[in-house]
């Protein structure tokens, strides 16, 4: 009963989201966005302390600014998602467009399953999405949330178009699965790790645990890694779903150096792009949070 009592409120206000325009929605949910950064110090202090680590030399209030600007994204991403039920391949062109679609298509037609490598970056849920209302379902590397009736909720917004998930338990063994049927599987590769599934690699100059399996994925199963990211466009007013061209695997013949150097590849491609839309992505994560051995923590 707990649990649907704490659902209520969220079910309350992503009905009301779904009812508004979308300029409206849009408008509610930068609002809240930026409440959260108002009376959440403690996600303040995370953003700002990992700021301060990416850019040592930025001044205080420019670091503030791209806070701030993580906040409204977040509550852009938010106001998007329960709009979701309305969309068809009509009128997905509302909310995003696709940047680069002959890099995907040219990687799927290797026929060895595609992986993206992409982010919290700007509207990550509305990529998925539009990408399966456009006929190009993906299966996404996901964690159950706790509350069970939110997780219901999001999972069926999610998979409206025929997206599917693999629970983060069940990594190698689902991702294995689908790459052989020729699949698109979605992996958010930035976030903490700890070892043996993460490695440490170079990010925006301090090292980060970050999960290894992508890269032994791809060395395994020849699949192409094509970076994607989907970028909020101030000018275009929606989102740009954004593919890079497939990236080449390092090959030596040393499984493990060969992991770790794809895995240093690929989070440097993240790095790129967040370099480009800082306030874009999740600063308030604890992105450094794992050291290592005998390595002072960081927050």
């Amino acid at each position: 009963m707990s649990e649907l009592l704490e659902f209520l409120p969220v079910w309350c206000l992503l009905g009301l989201l779904r009812v508004l325009p979308r300029g409206a929605a849009h408008r509610v949910g930068i609002a809240i966005g930026l409440g959260f950064f108002h009376f959440y110090p403690r996600l303040r202090r995370v953003g700002l302390r990992n700021l301060e680590l990416a850019f040592p030399e930025m001044p205080e209030a420019e670091r503030l600014r791209i806070l701030r600007g993580v906040f409204v994204s977040l509550g852009r991403l938010l106001a998007e998602f329960p709009k979701f039920p309305g969309y068809s391949k009509e009128n997905v062109s509302r909310i995003a467009v696709y940047d680069g679609f002959e890099n995907f298509a040219a990687a799927r037609e290797q026929d060895k399953g595609v992986l993206f490598l992409t982010a919290h970056l700007g509207g990550w849920e509305v990529g998925s999405f539009v990408h399966s209302v456009h006929g190009n379902p993906l299966q996404v590397i996901v964690r159950d949330l706790d509350n069970r009736y939110l997780n219901r909720l999001v999972r069926r917004y999610r998979t409206l178009h025929g997206n599917s998930s693999i629970d983060k338990n069940e990594f190698a063994r689902g991702l294995l699965s689908a790459l052989r049927r020729g699949d698109t599987v979605g992996i958010l590769m930035d976030t903490n790790m700890t070892p043996p599934q993460g490695v440490f690699v170079d990010f925006f100059g301090h090292l980060a645990c970050t999960a290894v399996g992508i890269a032994r994925v791809a060395l395994h199963t020849g699949a192409a890694v094509v970076p994607a990211f989907t970028i909020w466009d101030d000018s275009l007013r929606k989102y740009r779903i954004r593919f890079e061209p497939a990236l080449e695997t390092i090959r030596t013949g040393d499984d493990e150096a060969d992991a770790m150097a794809n895995t240093a590849m690929y989070t440097k491609v993240i790095e790129s792009f967040v370099r480009r839309y800082p306030d874009q992505w999740l600063w308030v994560h604890r992105r450094w949070k794992t050291r290592p051995a005998g390595e002072a923590p960081l927050y």
